[in-house]
């Protein structure tokens, strides 16, 4: 089951490879609806943190498996103890009582071990994985703004080296009308005319 970031990084994969059509004369350069992955973009931002705590109340549990554990394990070693006394209190069978009871002591203590290192070892998978399933939403999300960012700043410079180019035109033609009408004289009289 995917989460909703996981669905809205494809959503903007599926809006940029179905929707954005190429920039004339340019096979890497599309353009996009700037609204449109505004809004995507505003979506993913505001569901990563819903994402971000839901794993931290996952990385949260561990601590709780590890208090159940260590209630386990120190209800196993209690009981032994109660077993161990109960035994011992019992003059003819001493020191088998006394050998019993070191023998449930060690298998409860290895016991409980076992139970709290099981433990740490899944809480640590857990957090592991949460980290990693986070690190993987946030890597996909900088990918998309940067790829957009870079878009647009290409889309900016292209814009400016056109308008420099329309407005030498201008001037061009402007100077070749005055030329053409009054003369070279008239052109420097004017100015550039603006």
């Amino acid at each position: 089951m995917s989460s909703r970031i996981e669905q809205i990084i494809e959503e903007i994969e599926e809006y940029i490879d179905r929707d954005c059509k190429y920039q004339p004369l340019s096979t890497t350069k599309i353009i996009v609806n700037k609204e449109h992955l505004d809004e995507l973009l505003r979506e993913l931002r505001m569901k990563t943190p819903d994402e971000i705590k839901r794993y931290q109340k996952i990385i949260a549990n561990r601590d709780a498996i590890l208090a159940d554990a260590q209630a386990k394990a120190d209800a196993m070693i209690e009981d032994a103890q109660v077993q161990t006394t109960e035994l011992v209190s019992e003059h003819e069978i001493m020191q088998q009582a006394y050998a019993q009871a070191n023998e449930i002591v060690t298998q409860a203590t290895a016991q409980a071990q076992e139970i709290v290192d099981n433990a740490t070892i899944e809480a640590n998978e857990i957090r592991a994985g949460a980290i990693q399933y986070t690190d993987d939403l946030m890597a996909n999300a900088e990918s998309i703004i940067g790829h957009t960012l870079d878009s647009y700043t290409t889309k900016y410079d292209g814009l400016i080296n056109s308008l420099q180019e329309c407005y030498a035109v201008v001037q061009n033609n402007r100077r070749e009308l005055v030329i053409q009408n009054d003369g070279s004289d008239a052109y420097e009289q004017t100015g550039d005319m603006q």
